[in-house]
């Protein structure tokens, strides 16, 4: 059978898309991540086995070789195995990796993709990430660096890329980001915004100067959006939620 890497989206269960959603409704075995929502969790049948994932920060329930290889096993047993990942499987969420591993295992998968919370969080939060005439560009990065990569995130040289930068798992190092990024010669007074559970009914907006990032310690999940367009306002959500609370 085939091993399917499907974006479960940012949060809001009406965002998984119609083939996302279809293949949960056919899964043998879901391999989901810690921020997956439970109501789209329970669009896999009662038959199927949830396997959590459960990557904390700093807290990993399995590593990543460890997933690989119950991927494989379970692919090869002929089940048909969904590995659910928040917003989009190949977005900072390994499923580039993941699919490789498949692929030299002889294993048969497919990519779903999926919305990523760097373009539906703002979104929900009134914040368009491009606009006529403010923002041309979005660079999309990590604020999660893995030293084994032999990699980092230049960010002095996104300071200088103009457009909106928008930042994925970096809460816990936003001032020293918006410190870099002040360094890199980015305006202290420049917009900024952090969505934290963004999409969900509980959804919090913060907005700011970006020399005001992180005095205040950003809470866990955000997205951080830093350039003219956090200084727009087109909120819609809010509003929603409190028109239909049990929405």
């Amino acid at each position: 059978m085939t091993v399917y890497l499907v974006g479960a989206g940012p949060g809001d269960p009406g965002l998984i898309t119609v083939k996302g959603a279809a293949l949960l409704g056919r899964a043998d075995v879901v391999v989901h991540d810690r921020l997956v929502n439970p109501e789209i969790l329970a669009l896999a049948p009662d038959s199927c086995e949830l396997i959590s994932a459960a990557k904390a920060p700093r807290q990993p329930t399995m590593t990543q070789e460890e997933i690989n290889k119950l991927l494989i096993e379970r692919g090869l047993r002929g089940e048909i195995v969904v590995r659910l990942k928040g917003g989009d499987p190949c977005v900072f969420a390994r499923g580039g990796e993941e699919a490789a591993a498949l692929g030299a295992a002889g294993v048969s998968f497919e990519i779903v993709p999926g919305i990523t919370s760097a373009i539906a969080a703002p979104a929900y939060a009134g914040i368009p990430v491009t606009l006529r005439h403010e923002a041309l560009s979005v660079t999309i990065v990590t604020g999660h660096e893995d030293p084994a990569s032999g990699q980092t995130v230049a960010w002095e040289s996104i300071a200088r890329t103009g457009g909106t930068i928008v930042v994925l798992m970096g809460a816990g190092r936003a001032a020293k980001i918006a410190g870099r990024l002040m360094s890199g010669g980015l305006d202290p007074a420049t917009p900024t915004a952090w969505v934290n559970w963004g999409t969900y009914e509980h959804q919090d907006v913060w907005r700011g100067r970006l020399d005001q990032l992180g005095v205040d310690a950003v809470p866990t999940p955000s997205v951080l959006v830093i350039g003219t367009v956090a200084g727009v306002d087109v909120s819609w959500y809010a509003a929603l939620a409190d028109q239909h609370p049990t929405r």
